[in-house]
């Protein structure tokens, strides 16, 4: 049997990074972990092909190889998944689809032959073992919470790690908050389910037998839920990379309740953690009480991204206006909050309808849903009717990112931010990053109409705070992106 697995193309996103993947020569930045993992799960004396749309296009000769295609994604790939399926449907082959894109909305798709929905270490096999005896149905489905201790080693052999920015791994499912925005715990639960310290580090192995150096997103939808079992795992990964000479940096996202525990920071910081992102929201109180975010609440958020910046990870932030509660003040508050903490990499998004939440509930009972999501919240696209007016919330929102996009505003942000830094990243430098700066000095501080900010910034951190330079210089490249995300939600 030949088994094409195949990953749909992104849009310009904000995590995407497309901009500046010439800059560090890569062709996306982040691998299909999903569809490797799932590759794994077949049966062995399959064979096995990913095409990854992000790295080149599919072509018919790929199809025509296939006796089955799987295909996985999210709901901000829609439109390039429905583009796959009917072409492949167009060579009568039989596509199975699965993934949160056609777990929240199967019914939105066209041609699937088979859905595979929810976890697949729960539905994979059902659909493996009714298609074995020739009788496979439609849809499968499940809402048990799979023990992932079992999953097994991504199939790395699939994917060139030189196309790639960032590999990933993932330790653990669910998250233990409520928020009524979010989909996370209505695909995976509130109840965290971790891998065990060895089967995690067996992955982290693998990875670097396949022959993997650098970053490495722990995908997790928060790292910290199970802060008993977290700290278990990184004593041993801390051991790990000691043994290993610190071949990888990592990033994750957590809660804001991070700052509050110690021995949870250091424990990051040792095991060469630098970076975190997570989920702020909103400086108003009533706003992320009306959204259950109530970790956030009786805290001084400012203050809790200050201890994590001075504890050596910078840290980015998920910010959201278009709540209920918000008044036309918020847009003002929330540019005067991303200032004050020096939250560089700030992910401001209009509050975005997702299916089977609770807010999409709630919205749907009381009738203020209007359209479909588009899979992402910062697009400048609103779905729902808002409390603030739908152009008052635009007009707002689009103050916010031409404010702190701003070159200007921006650089600021990096100086104040490296200032209250206190880098330990044991980071390798390799010819790729060489070249890299060796670009971003020609692009950004030859080319670029920024470039009296870039050197000012560059000069000022190698004479007074020389291990921050590396960072100094990603987000200075990071810009340019930004600058791209901004200027296409102003236009539209």
């Amino acid at each position: 049997m030949n088994i094409l697995l195949v990953y749909p193309k992104y849009p310009d996103t904000f995590w995407g990074f497309k901009t500046i993947l010439n800059l560090i020569s890569k062709k996306t930045m982040y691998p299909p972990l999903g569809l490797l993992t799932v590759a794994s799960m077949l049966p062995k004396e399959w064979n096995k092909k990913l095409i990854d749309e992000n790295i080149r296009d599919l072509k018919d000769e790929d199809i025509m190889w296939a006796d089955m295609v799987f295909i996985s994604a999210m709901l901000v790939q829609k439109e390039s998944s429905q583009e796959i399926i009917n072409k492949c449907k167009g060579k009568n082959k039989v596509v199975v689809a699965g993934g949160p894109a056609f777990t929240m909305q199967h019914e939105k798709f066209d041609n699937v032959d088979h859905f595979v929905l929810n976890e697949a270490e729960v539905t994979l096999p059902l659909f493996l073992k009714d298609l074995k005896k020739g009788c496979a149905k439609k849809i499968y489905t499940s809402d048990i919470k799979p023990d992932i201790t079992n999953t097994p080693i991504p199939s790395w052999n699939l994917i060139n790690f030189k196309d790639y920015g960032t590999m990933s791994l993932q330790y653990s499912r669910g998250c233990p908050f409520n928020c009524e925005f979010c989909d996370i715990i209505v695909m995976n639960g509130r109840v965290p389910r971790t891998k065990t310290p060895k089967q995690f580090l067996s992955e982290v192995e693998s990875l670097y037998n396949a022959g993997w150096r650098g970053g490495l997103f722990i995908v997790d939808d928060n790292f910290i839920g199970n802060k008993v079992e977290v700290k278990k795992m990184l004593r041993s990964l801390i051991e790990w990379q000691k043994v290993h000479k610190y071949p990888f940096t990592l990033l994750t996202e957590a809660s804001t309740n991070l700052a509050d525990d110690e021995e949870l920071m250091n424990l990051m910081i040792t095991a060469n953690f630098n970076k975190v992102f997570l989920g702020i929201e909103t400086p108003k109180i009533k706003s992320l009480k009306e959204c259950g975010k109530f970790q956030n609440v009786k805290r001084d958020l400012v203050e809790s991204v200050k201890i994590i910046h001075k504890h050596g990870m910078q840290v980015m932030g998920g910010f959201i206006v278009g709540f209920d509660n918000d008044t036309k003040d918020i847009f003002k508050s929330q540019i005067d909050f991303i200032r004050e903490s020096s939250v560089v990499n700030a992910m401001v998004g209009l509050l975005t309808v997702i299916p089977q939440t609770r807010l999409w509930y709630r919205l749907k009972a009381e009738g203020r849903l209007v359209n479909d999501w588009t899979g992402e919240n910062t697009d400048g696209v609103i779905n729902f009717i808002p409390k603030l007016g739908k152009e008052s919330l635009l007009k707002g929102y689009k103050k916010i990112l031409s404010t702190i996009y701003s070159p200007i505003e921006y650089y600021k942000r990096i100086e104040q931010f490296i200032k209250e830094y206190n880098p330990t990243s044991k980071a390798r430098i390799s010819l790729n990053n060489i070249l890299t700066l060796i670009k971003s000095n020609w692009y950004i501080g030859v080319l670029s109409s920024d470039r009296w900010l870039y050197w000012k910034l560059l000069t000022k951190t190698f004479f007074t705070k020389i291990k921050a330079f590396p960072v100094a210089v990603e987000l200075a490249i990071c810009r340019l992106h930004f600058e791209k995300i901004t200027n296409k939600v102003l236009s539209s």
